[in-house]
């Protein structure tokens, strides 16, 4: 064969791979309102960037019903492209053939963007669509899953791993956009579950349907796997080009940097007055967040679960932050289990990746109740503890009004090595609020005065008066400096430049064991 035919031939293969999914099966995926795998890549990455890795792969197995079922790439679509000019690696399930199920082979080019991506320092993304595991390969697909996830674990807090479920994820699948950083899901489009709504009638009898087991609302609302849902594929793909804007490529890497157009010194007078006169009396969190970083400008996580605490993605003068913060709008702030899993897991990330943190606090202690009690809240909040006392990124308090108890510690306190606090007038630093303190304090007194309520309310001022501001922990240096809200922006990244240069190393070790 000479030259010509030879690269004839090889058109002839590039053409057949990517029209490797049957024309039917390509349209009912766009009826659907889905893209193939090819689109969404080139929906994802910097225009023509894309560069396709084994392309002509095939399948080894031989029983898959009448003929000889054997297209080129098999059901996944890997390669490497660019975001916003930085290398990234991706692979995209590709639900057109074999409705995208993780056979041997596939298994292995997923394997192989794995590997690269943890040997060149690259972030991987990966599009999942798929059945799950192939049928017809048996236990050796499902081995296939298993290297996946032991590469999933690797690469976690080396590199940043994001998971975009854009059709179905059951079984073992689900458990790699688990082991990742982010999870995106489509609304109405995605499902993920362990067991499917069949198996759980028979097993269980109970009867619930595709989208209320696994949907992209459930999960970004009940069960806390998924961070963030879009309208569509093309939404959430944007999305995921925007996250990366905030991330670096590896854990040895600064994240990005961009010229801020707003201004370092900027005063912002609407924070002097955002707190209410009644501390009973909730304010957005969020509100303060924006004000506060470049631009009005907040990424923010799990934006839909546990929205007693707010977490995101921000600059501040140019520079990433991650950003954490009480929200007084949702249970006053209270501290939870799932607030305080889902900050735990935002503070490691950030600090895996050379993020600095901001902290925000209003919280009036840890949610009271039975239910909390016996599902652990004591060890699930350890974990949000763990996680501040294990970074060495730089780490910013800012004191908005209420620190109460171990809360307040936990919120990354001068106690756990906070690097600077910083306190508003309206702070109140202290062990319980006023009310519940003198009522233990002060019982027999109250208990005999003549008139109780009066007595009461005078008890509580004094307390307020002495105890509940900040500047008694100001003056034990629990509090570096009691600010002006509007002075807030400043003092924090006037703070940041001081601490660009921190070097925090913890003791040697193989890794801590912290609250599960």
């Amino acid at each position: 064969m000479g030259t010509e035919a030879r690269i004839e031939k090889l058109r002839e293969l590039r053409d057949e791979a990517l029209h490797s999914g049957s024309q039917r099966a390509v349209a009912r995926q766009h009826e659907q309102g889905k893209l193939t795998a090819r689109e969404r890549i080139e929906a994802l990455v910097d225009k023509e960037s894309f560069q396709e890795i084994d392309q002509f792969v095939r399948h080894q197995a031989s029983d898959f019903g009448s003929g000889d079922k054997r297209p080129l790439g098999d059901a996944v679509v890997t390669g490497h492209g660019t975001i916003d000019g930085r290398p990234v690696l991706v692979f995209a399930e590709d639900f057109t053939v074999f409705g995208g199920s993780l056979s041997v082979v596939v298994a292995d080019k997923i394997c192989k963007i794995l590997d690269m991506a943890l040997d060149t320092g690259t972030p991987v993304i990966g599009l999942k669509d798929s059945g799950g595991a192939r049928i017809q390969e048996g236990i050796a697909s499902l081995d296939g899953y298993g290297r996946i996830f032991e590469r999933n674990v690797r690469a976690s807090g080396v590199i940043p791993q994001i998971s975009v479920v854009m059709g179905p994820s059951a079984g073992g699948a689900v458990y790699s956009p688990a082991l990742t950083d982010f999870v995106f899901q489509i609304d109405k489009t995605s499902h993920m579950f362990i067991t499917g709504p069949d198996v759980i009638k028979t097993v269980t009898g109970e009867e619930v349907t595709m989208e209320e087991l696994g949907g992209a609302t459930t999960h970004a609302t009940k069960s806390g796997v998924t961070h963030f849902v879009y309208p569509t594929g093309a939404d959430a793909l944007e999305a995921v080009r925007y996250l990366m804007s905030f991330l670096p490529s590896n854990n040895t890497e600064m994240p990005p940097y961009f010229a801020p157009t707003d201004r370092a010194d900027r005063a912002d007078d609407v924070l002097d007055s955002i707190i209410p006169d009644e501390s009973t009396q909730p304010y957005d969190m969020v509100e303060v967040i924006e004000t506060v970083l470049d631009g009005d400008e907040f990424f923010e996580v799990h934006e839909l679960w546990a929205r007693n605490i707010v977490v995101g993605l921000g600059r501040l003068d140019g520079h990433t932050v991650g950003v954490v913060g009480n929200q007084p709008t949702t249970l006053a702030g209270a501290l939870d289990i799932s607030a305080s899993e889902k900050a735990a897991r935002f503070v490691r990330f950030c600090d895996a990746f050379n993020i600095p943190l901001i902290t925000f606090v209003d919280v009036p202690g840890f949610l009271p109740g039975v239910d909390q009690e016996h599902n652990g809240i004591i060890r699930h909040g350890a974990k949000l503890l763990y996680a501040y006392c294990e970074a060495t990124v730089p780490r910013l308090t800012v004191i908005t009004r209420k620190a109460y108890g171990g809360a307040y510690l936990v919120m990354n306190a001068r106690g756990i090595r906070a690097d600077m606090v910083f306190a508003w007038p309206s702070a109140e630093i202290a062990v319980m609020g006023a009310e519940g303190a003198v009522n233990i304090i002060h019982r027999r007194e109250i208990a005999q005065a003549e008139d109780v309520d009066t007595t009461r309310a005078e008890l509580i001022a004094d307390y307020e008066e002495k105890f509940n501001n900040p500047y008694v922990a100001a003056e034990l240096g629990m509090v570096d400096e009691v600010i002006e809200p509007r002075e807030t922006r400043h003092k924090l990244i006037r703070a940041m430049e001081m601490l660009r240069t921190k070097r925090e190393k913890l003791p040697p070790k193989k890794h801590g064991n912290g609250p599960q």
